[in-house]
């Protein structure tokens, strides 16, 4: 049985990379476009207390950051980046939103945290260019 569960972790980590690459890239697509939107979402993470740059910085690592995790391109460093902004929202809002909200937060930070330590995995760009 171990044998064969062994031989299922390259879809292990395809089907870990899709999902916190699928919504990491949604949930930064709309803060991302239309451009208004990532005006605003600067000014919201001023109110948590950061700098208004963080807020372009957040944006961009969740939407472009879940395009590279889709594809499998610089896995450990997005997901390294991934993990830093999940565990800085889980601090800034989860912590004060309840269990339902930060059970999510927490989830995709340690989907992000497995990531950096297990590599992108057989089925990835990373393996088929060399960097993995």
């Amino acid at each position: 049985m171990t044998k064969w569960l062994n031989s299922l972790q390259p879809t292990g980590a395809l089907l870990m990379r899709l999902i916190l690459g699928i919504s990491m890239a949604v949930y930064g697509y709309e803060k991302v476009l239309p451009l208004s939107a990532l005006h605003h979402y600067g000014h919201y993470v001023t109110t948590l207390g950061l700098p208004y740059w963080l807020g372009y910085v957040s944006a961009y690592t969740e939407f472009i950051g879940g395009i590279l995790l889709i594809v499998g391109l610089l896995t450990r460093l997005t997901a390294f980046l991934v993990a830093i902004n999940m565990l800085v929202a889980f601090v800034t809002v989860g912590i004060h939103q309840g269990f339902d909200f930060y059970n999510y937060i927490l989830a995709l930070a340690v989907l992000a945290i497995m990531l950096i330590f297990y590599g992108a995995g057989a089925m990835a760009l990373d393996r088929k260019i060399g960097f993995a």
